[in-house]
């Protein structure tokens, strides 16, 4: 296994990098294709996972990201480490220009997060994390060509709630609140218990309960482990666990099917 502090490097130098392309389309006039499924895609996406493949390649990981052609299982069984990368994570809200998007690289060995990095372009605000260490930042930018000493110094350590508040406050997708989320919440509106319902886009939302601005993240709608693996790393990193409704265990990765089950993220729930 080659050393997590200069892989961590190399995703978070990746990420500014597509973050820096993600803006360029994003300040002019796009076009949006759709893609089989009918999921949006723009230029920004097919750039940005150009720029993060020239930086991922040279680590000889092999990469499982959204916009790559997937191995197949057969091959992909055997890899004991990948990377898994989303270019652009919540490319409606880039559509929208809601600002709400972002960079997602994770590295995962043997089907858990090791290392994950959240950059959001439109802010120049970046989340990384070490889960083996126990650490998990987050930096506020000036540049998407900013040293990394620089943002070892602007750093400032992911602190999660402790114990759960009233109202709990529960983070909901502002594209895909579902019933069974609605649900949920009246479940614990049942024990008592006042609801706030905190939204942001993308995988902005795992980093809302990291930094202890929201108590919960039910996700009861379908995810790709792209969409989730470099949040859960950040949220591991923090003593905040992303629960498998399907086997109450931690969400794994490079799984046959790279669809998730419905999951759970909480701090001392």
């Amino acid at each position: 296994m080659q050393d997590i502090s200069n892989l961590l490097n190399i995703a978070i130098k990746a990420s500014l990098a597509a973050g820096k392309v993600i803006m360029d389309v994003y300040d002019t006039p796009f076009e949006v294709a759709l893609k089989d499924d009918t999921s949006p895609l723009t230029e920004a996406d097919k750039q940005a996972n150009d720029i993060i493949n020239s930086f991922l390649l040279p680590t000889q990981i092999p990469i499982i990201s959204e916009e790559n052609k997937q191995t197949d299982y057969s091959i992909r069984k055997t890899w004991e480490t990948c990377w898994v990368v989303d270019p652009v994570d919540g490319t409606k809200e880039f559509i929208k220009r809601n600002g709400e998007f972002t960079v997602n690289i994770a590295l995962v060995t043997n089907g858990t997060p090791v290392l994950g990095v959240i950059y959001v372009p439109a802010s120049k605000v970046l989340y990384f994390a070490d889960v083996a260490k126990e650490e998990g930042f987050k930096a506020d930018l000036d540049s998407h060509e900013t040293s990394m000493d620089v943002i070892l110094d602007r750093a400032t350590p992911l602190r999660p709630k402790q114990g759960v508040s009233n109202p709990v406050q529960v983070v909901g997708s502002r594209s895909h609140m579902s019933q069974d989320t609605l649900d949920y919440m009246e479940t614990l509106k049942a024990t008592g218990k006042d609801v706030e319902v905190v939204s942001k886009g993308s995988s902005l939302k795992f980093c809302l309960v990291a930094e202890g601005h929201a108590d919960v993240y039910p996700r009861f709608a379908p995810t790709m482990e792209w969409d989730t693996a470099a949040g859960q790393a950040i949220c591991n990193a923090v003593g905040v666990e992303v629960i498998s409704k399907e086997t109450n265990k931690s969400l794994m990765y490079n799984k046959e099917n790279l669809l998730n089950p419905w999951f759970l993220v909480h701090n001392s729930w």
